[in-house]
Order: structure tokens, then C-alpha cells, then sequence
């Protein structure tokens, strides 16, 4: 298989074009012939140009790459080789929403061949690749598992906006259905990756690896969150007892935050799901979640708490959102926390202008329905930087006063201004 790969007789799809889809594609494009498919047109176009739609890889990355974009599946048949890379988001209800995952595997199910290989990296609970993905594939193709075709599971470990921790860069997880897939899987990514791949034992250990690695991320930055809530209490700065406890070597440097995005705040659930199917309540996992799911409302709640102190009329108050992506120099605003603190300032009447560098107006618009500012409005009586964008970070004093109107509140969720404000009210985590 990787002979015929490397040799152009054979082709490798990537079924899923984010941020883990096109990096995965275009370096392997540089190997082989590769099927880039995503279902949306407008994202598809753009590559075509070599854009990329995430604003996570440069054009200069699109050259030299054998690769053919496009949004219709018949094109897939031409493959021989799989790897699905579609998002595992979840649902109103905090359930494991496989839709996009098992659309996929209609999808390659319908163009599956004898000999071929599918391999999944998208994040799932222990077990979802053999007892849901699996017989999808059997059921579209009329092909046996291990017998006509092959089945991996090696885990994304893509860190948007991380220019250090890149895709080549990081120990890669692999994993087969049997001895020889799992061979041929993992000599399929020492090709494009430097670090090096860690042979799990199963697919089961595989995915259960993934997801414990956003789970643990997830308890600890509950834990600093709920520190910061006892610290608040006994007015103790909790990043001055971070800062001291950190002189101790095998001190994990956590910090207390807004937990948003489609992988620490959401892949926990699947776990948890997943361990109720055998009886199991997580209860760690689930009060970690509690926590950093409602966090957003604390925050906008402690900044209601300011400003009434300051003795201001709260439906007349104007708040600066300083930040609405889940995460710093990033564009992506999926599962953004940041929404959470804008709708409790919202509920109380309190009129809110959201500026951000990196995220799309439309994109808020559609997903959250609500309104990006282009300029400030000032004066606010309250500004909330959110995100720490590099725009942001070296912004002074003086430039939040002239923004704000008498006895004005400066909330920094992760205390980068720590030290530095003597005109306005400060509040941090």
C-alpha cells in the first residue's frame, strides 16, 4: 500500500478540510497524490487558491502539493487510501453528536474497495470506531471488516494557532485493527511526521488516549477555576499564588480561564457519555465540566457586582468586549465562552459592543447572533478583555481611560494587566 502510495499508483483521500484535515493533506501531497474533499463549496474554492479558510497555514504551504481539492464524492473512488478527519462537536444536551463522523462514513462506505484502508482521526469515545463507524463502512461497501478492508484510528493533536507544536512536529498515535494495519498506518505518518509515532496496542487504547489527553486539561483548569473563586473570597490574587507555588519543580502550571473551543470543553462529554453506557457516573470529570461551563456567568456576574458597587444604573451601563474567539490569535469562535459572558451581560439589559481582530462578523453573526462593533462606541462604563489576543496585550492604561466613561471597571479574565492599572476598578481571575 505505501509502495503504490509513494509510487502514484494508488491515491490517499482526506474526507474533512479543517484545521486538521488540510495541514494532514498537504503534507502527505507532498508524497502522494491526495483527494482533498470537503462538503462546503465556499471552503473548497478558496483552498483551490491556496487559501486557507482557518488562517492557520500560509499559501507558501499549498506549493509543491499533488493534491486535488473538491466537494464531490464520486471523486473518491479514485482512492484507495482514507483518512476522515470530519468535526465530533456535541449537542444542546451535552451528548456526543457523531452526525458529521458517520455521514463520512457513508460517504467512503459508498466508494470503499477491496484492499483499502480507512483511517479516522477525529475525536471519539473508546470503542465509537469498530461499533459505529465500522459497521456504516460494511453496510454502504457489501465488504467485510479485517477481511476486504482495513480500519486505524490515529488522533489529532493539532493545536490551532500554535506555531511551536505544529503537525510535524508531534508524537503521533497510531493505531490498526490488526498487526498489519497497524504497521502500515503507522508507516503512512512516519513519512510526514518528525517526531516520531507511538504504536498503541488498539484502537480502543488509541482513541481512549485522545481523549483523556483534553479531559485531564480540562480538570485542572477547573481546578484553578474553582481556586479562584475561593481566593476572590479570602481577597487573595490568585495568579500571585500561582506565581509562588510555581517555584516548586513538579508544580503543574495551570491557569484559571474561559474553557472553550471544540476540544477541551466538548470531548470530556464523550467520555463521560460513554462511561454512563457501563454504569459509571464521572464524577471528577463531570464537576471539572460543571465548573468551566459556568464560568462565563460567573464572570459577567462579578463584573455586575463591580459596577453595582460603583453605583452605577445597570440597564443605562455600556460594556467593551475586548475578544470573542475561544482562544488567543485565533479566528475560530466555536464554542466560545466569551458568548457566555456577552448573553449574561445582555439578560440584565446592559448594552454590549464586541471587537475582535481575528474572528468574522458573519461567522458571529450565524453562529451566535449577535453584532461585532468595526470602531468603539465609547464611553463604556465596564471593558472586558477576553481573549488575549497579541493586539491587545501591550495596550496600556491610559488607552483603556480614554475609552471609558468616570469610575470605570477593567475586567482581565487572565491577568495580563496584573500590576499595571492604578485609574480604573481591576478585577481578574
Amino acid at each position: 500500500m505505501i509502495a503504490s502510495l509513494l509510487e502514484g499508483n494508488k491515491k490517499l483521500a482526506v474526507i474533512g478540510l479543517g484545521y486538521v484535515g488540510l495541514p494532514i493533506a498537504l503534507e502527505l501531497a507532498r508524497k502522494m497524490k491526495v483527494i482533498g474533499f470537503d462538503i462546503k463549496p465556499d471552503r473548497v474554492k478558496l483552498m483551490k487558491k491556496g487559501i486557507d479558510p482557518s488562517n492557520e497555514i500560509s499559501s507558501e504551504s499549498f506549493k509543491g502539493c499533488d493534491i486535488t481539492f473538491t466537494t464531490d464524492p464520486d471523486d473518491l473512488a479514485a482512492a484507495s487510501f482514507y483518512i476522515v478527519a470530519v468535526p465530533t462537536p456535541i449537542d444542546d444536551h451535552k451528548q456526543p453528536d457523531l452526525g458529521p463522523l458517520l455521514n463520512a462514513c457513508k460517504t467512503v462506505g459508498d466508494h470503499l474497495s477491496e484492499g483499502d484502508y480507512v483511517v479516522f482521526e477525529s475525536t471519539v469515545y473508546p470503542g465509537c470506531t469498530e461499533e459505529d463507524c465500522v459497521p456504516i463502512l460494511e453496510q454502504r461497501s457489501g465488504l467485510t471488516y479485517k477481511k476486504h478492508f482495513k480500519v486505524g484510528f490515529s488522533p489529532e493533536r493539532i493545536n490551532p494557532g500554535d506555531q511551536v507544536h505544529t503537525l510535524t512536529s508531534i508524537t503521533k498515535v497510531t493505531s490498526g485493527c490488526d498487526e498489519l494495519s497497524a504497521k502500515v498506518i503507522a508507516n503512512l505518518y512516519e513519512l510526514i511526521i518528525t517526531a516520531g509515532v507511538h504504536r498503541a496496542s488498539s484502537i480502543k487504547v488509541a482513541e481512549a488516549a485522545k481523549i483523556i489527553e483534553n479531559a485531564q486539561r480540562d480538570i485542572n483548569i477547573a481546578f484553578m477555576n474553582e481556586l479562584s473563586m475561593i481566593f476572590r473570597k479570602m481577597d487573595i490574587n490568585t495568579f500571585e499564588v500561582l506565581e509562588a507555588a510555581g517555584t516548586k519543580w513538579n508544580f503543574l502550571n495551570f491557569y484559571p480561564g474561559l474553557v472553550g473551543g471544540h476540544c477541551i470543553g466538548v470531548d470530556p462529554y464523550y467520555l463521560t457519555y460513554k462511561s454512563g453506557k457501563f454504569g459509571h457516573h464521572a464524577r471528577i470529570i463531570n464537576s471539572g465540566r460543571d465548573i468551566n461551563d459556568g464560568m462565563g456567568s460567573y464572570v459577567a456576574n462579578q463584573g455586575l457586582k463591580k459596577l453595582v458597587e460603583l453605583q452605577k444604573d445597570i440597564q443605562s451601563c455600556k460594556v467593551l468586549v475586548l475578544g470573542i474567539t475561544f482562544k488567543e490569535n485565533v479566528s475560530d469562535i466555536r464554542n466560545s465562552k466569551v458568548v457566555d459572558v456577552i448573553r449574561e451581560f445582555l439578560s440584565y439589559g446592559i448594552a454590549v459592543d464586541i471587537v475582535d481582530p481575528h474572528a468574522s462578523p458573519e461567522e458571529v453573526r450565524n453562529e451566535y447572533q449577535l453584532e461585532m462593533k468595526n470602531k468603539f462606541q465609547p464611553p463604556y462604563d465596564a471593558i472586558v478583555v477576553a481573549v488575549n489576543h497579541d493586539e491587545y496585550v501591550q495596550l496600556d492604561e491610559d488607552y483603556f481611560v480614554s475609552l471609558c466613561s468616570d469610575k470605570a471597571l477593567l475586567m482581565d479574565i487572565k491577568g495580563i494587566y496584573r500590576d499595571r492599572i492604578n485609574k480604573l476598578i481591576y478585577w481578574s481571575l
